[in-house]
């Protein structure tokens, strides 16, 4: 196994770098760096040494030696505070590299915990979770994944799934003895069970998207309603251009805003109507594309004239969608006060005045509103724990409507076991190489 290094803080100027190394050579490497062959630390325990090169001491580094299996990769490993200089960080990783050992690798430091036993795949990706955390919320569910509780969670399933399975492999095995009905019973609710448990854990995935990457939110409308003031206004500063003639907006603008405290990717639009040249026919495509990428439309209307035609087409295209419809031009005489819009949800805003801005900012929030207790319960907030979910289900449903049917048992082991193995990828337990490359490249250098 190679012995591996990396800066572990960022980079840049800083009061202190952080330098880590993992493998077999790291305490033999350390002590070429001190020019102390017989140097002997205590594990765990912080010491002051200097760190010496051919034109005398490098710098005076707080180091500390992890004996293997007792740190976080489960090698022996090393790290080494010194002052973040950028170029004596840089020396000293030259240095390091010219006693055999390399750079890492994205997340190497925690691939080396998985695959030693330190942590499990769901582990690991809570880490990348709460480095990467943009609320309290977010960093909250990471912490509860990091602790286990995703595969304690899981864990009910795959002990009954697992049972479930021996009990038809056995039937497979001594095929004269039929299973009795009330055992076919039992299985068949056992497996009923398990499809709706693991059904419920993955409708958590969107509120628990949400508390990850934030909300994705468009100002979709007509030309010339005050979309891109409106923009401007939540962004608080002047990022899109603004004129008085229709369609200035050609193009979508994308903006990332904290609101309250919740990451906001906003996104400004082209204005909804018949195109009038190739471009502006490019730009609403854009918008239709950013339409339906958004968690939430905020559809602008022009308060201050009666409803076009436009408007009810945005309105009704809307209506695939969550969205808020913001009555804008307040500040002049209104015509249109939230009539025909079929219940929609209304704000009242002015994005000259800032009137009914806070009204709209609640509104935009509201999928927030009950994720803003660290109480919640566990949610799932990555993409892949979220698919191998439905493939868990849908396997077992399959394996379901197999016995309503029939089916022989190696028929529904078949689809139990194909269940079993999309349960056990959560962990890392059935994951290939190929995956955790792909998963593990996700994360930052030196974690």
């Amino acid at each position: 196994m190679d012995t591996i290094v990396a800066l572990s803080t960022p980079p840049g100027r800083s009061a202190i770098g952080v330098v880590r190394l993992s493998g077999p050579a790291s305490l033999q490497i350390l002590r070429a760096l001190v020019q102390q062959d017989l140097f002997a630390p205590e594990p765990n325990r912080v010491v002051l040494k200097s760190l010496l090169v051919d034109e005398g001491v490098l710098d005076q580094c707080l180091v500390t030696y992890f004996q293997a299996p007792h740190s976080f990769t489960g090698e022996d490993m090393v790290e080494i505070s010194c002052h973040g200089s950028p170029v004596v960080l840089r020396q000293l990783i030259d240095l390091i590299q010219s006693h055999e050992a390399r750079l890492a690798e994205p997340g190497e430091f925690t691939l080396r915990s998985c695959r030693n036993g330190k942590m499990n795949l769901s582990q690991a990706e809570a880490i990348r979770d709460l480095i990467n955390a943009q609320t309290q919320a977010a960093a909250v569910q990471a912490t509860r994944q990091l602790s286990g509780e995703l595969a304690q969670a899981l864990q009910p399933s795959k002990h009954e799934l697992i049972r479930v399975i021996v009990t038809l492999e056995s039937a497979i095995e001594f095929v004269e003895d039929d299973l009795p009905a009330v055992q076919l019973d039992d299985i068949k609710e056992t497996i009923d069970r398990i499809i709706a448990d693991v059904a419920n854990l993955a409708e958590t995935y969107r509120a628990g998207h949400l508390l990850r990457d934030g909300l994705r939110v468009a100002i979709v409308g007509r030309p010339n309603v005050g979309k891109s003031s409106l923009f401007n206004r939540l962004l608080m500063f002047e990022r899109a251009i603004v004129t008085d003639v229709a369609g200035t907006t050609r193009d979508s603008l994308t903006e990332s805003i904290s609101l309250q405290g919740i990451p906001v990717s906003l996104t400004d639009t082209a204005g909804f109507r018949e195109a009038g040249d190739k471009i502006e026919a490019i730009g609403i495509e854009r918008t239709r594309r950013a339409m339906a990428d958004a968690d939430l439309l905020v559809l602008v209307i022009d308060g201050s004239c009666s409803l076009r035609e436009e408007d009810q087409q945005i309105l009704e295209a809307a209506r695939e969608h969550p969205f808020v419809v913001a009555i804008n031009k307040t500040d002049l005489p209104q015509v249109t006060a939230g009539k025909n819009l079929n219940g929609a949800q209304v704000v009242h805003v002015s994005a000259l005045t800032d009137e009914g801005i806070p009204q709209l900012t609640a509104a935009i929030l509201e999928p927030f509103s009950s994720l803003d207790s660290a109480s919640v319960g566990l949610l799932i907030t990555d993409s892949r724990h979220h698919d191998l979910l439905i493939r868990a289900k849908n396997s077992l449903a399959a394996a379901s409507r197999s016995m309503d049917q029939g089916a022989g048992e190696e028929i529904v082991v078949a689809d139990l076991h194909n269940a079993l193995r999309f349960l056990g990828a959560i962990t890392g337990e059935t994951t290939s190489e190929q995956i955790l490359g792909e998963i593990f490249s996700t994360f930052c250098i030196g974690k």
